[in-house]
């Protein structure tokens, strides 16, 4: 039988064993060990950040920056439609609301124009509060997504938050790598967060990270992460915190995973460049690429194919599925998801359209030239034959 080709899985081929071995060599196992402050400092200095807190997984980290961000019960926060889930419940986590901004055409991430439009023509700044003029609610934050290893706009959405003003909390999740006009995404408003699910490019099994240069912000990230325990021998708390630290034991694979990372990009970009130049050939698709100011780190290898050529997008991946190869529709828009109908989307048009069309195709890292050719010689056989259309 022809090996199956997932669509992404980890790659742990340097010192994970040694690493792990040690934790369980000391005893070390479990949220406080040598390996959790490591991966902390490790990472935090290779984005070029002061502080990194890690959390047991990518939507503890957005839930507790966006409580550090100061968002609070019965605010707003504007998300992206086109995300994951989880960038919304995160959002609900704390009591506030997600109302859903559509994307922009070439990078599949928020649209920056319609976030401005929707600031000047449906709220109001009252006393320092954005108020929206059709809830009555306070707009307290903006949630930008880095899509797919592709960074967001930043810098029209840092001076919408700077001119409203709104906290803004970087979702970098499926982005570490990547970098915008020069520098990592990841903390380039107040705090961000990032992701290590077994999927992403480095993975601890499960696991997140909250960003960070402001030190108060850490501290209180830090607190809220371990039950908001005072300092000091007593088990005092003065607020509800979180059981949300990760483990030595994922911390360690972490600390393996990123001595791996530049060379992880980079074999991600090459499986993104090596599908672009023969989707263009193929013909029908549009690739997800790179805006002028982006360096992406291709997370996901994502696509759109034009149905007069490929059909149905979730028949095709269907029928690819069906062969072996781990094709995957793009995220569903939020705006479309039953959990959050009835929340308000401002005027969603484009992200409507890149879930009709998109796909991801297999892209983990260690995917060899051999599997690569196999995904392209289904999408060139889809594209051929009349049930492809």
């Amino acid at each position: 039988m022809t090996r199956p080709i997932p669509n992404a899985v980890p790659c742990l081929r340097g010192n994970e064993w040694q690493y792990l071995k040690e934790c369980l060599d000391s005893n070390w196992v479990s949220s406080v060990g040598p390996f959790v402050d490591r991966f902390e400092r490790e990472l935090a200095g290779w984005l070029g950040v002061r502080y990194g807190v890690a959390t047991v997984n990518g939507t503890a980290a957005l839930h507790v920056a966006l409580l550090v961000a100061g968002v609070e019960a019965g605010d707003e926060v504007l998300v992206p439609a086109l995300t994951f889930v989880a960038t919304a419940n995160a959002v609900r986590y704390c009591g506030a609301v997600p109302v859903f901004m559509d994307s922009e055409p070439r990078t599949w991430t928020v649209d920056p124009q319609k976030v401005a439009d929707f600031l000047t023509r449906e709220c109001d700044v009252r006393d320092g509060r954005v108020v929206n003029r059709t809830t009555g609610r306070r707009v307290r934050a903006l949630l930008p997504v880095h899509l797919y290893g592709h960074p967001a706009d930043l810098d029209p959405l840092l001076e919408l938050a700077a001119r409203f003003p709104l906290a803004l909390v970087e979702d970098a999740a499926e982005a570490l790598g990547a970098s915008y006009k020069g520098r990592r995404v990841g903390a380039h408003g107040s705090v961000g967060c990032l992701s290590f699910n077994g999927n992403k490019i480095i993975t601890t099994g499960g696991g997140g990270m909250i960003l960070t240069d402001d030190e108060a912000l850490a501290r209180r990230a830090r607190s809220l992460t371990t039950q908001a325990r005072d300092e000091g021998p007593e088990w005092i708390h003065r607020e509800v915190g979180f059981n949300y630290r990760l483990t030595n034991l994922q911390a360690a694979l972490g600390v393996a995973q990123l001595e791996q990372l530049e060379g992880f990009v980079a074999e991600k970009r090459e499986t993104a460049r090596v599908y672009a130049e023969a989707l263009a050939a193929l013909g029908g698709a549009e690739p997800l690429g790179e805006a002028p100011w982006a360096t992406s780190s291709f997370w996901m290898s994502s696509t759109l194919l034009d149905p007069a050529r490929y059909g149905d997008a979730r028949a095709l991946i269907a029928r690819a599925n069906a062969e072996g190869i781990q094709l995957r529709p793009l995220w569903r828009p939020l705006h479309r998801q039953p959990v959050f109908a009835g929340q308000q989307a401002y005027r969603i048009e484009v992200a409507d359209h890149l879930y009709a069309r998109g796909v991801s195709l297999p892209c983990s890292v260690g995917i060899t030239p051999e599997e690569r050719l196999r995904v392209l010689a289904f999408l060139a056989a889809a594209g051929d034959r009349p049930s492809g259309r």
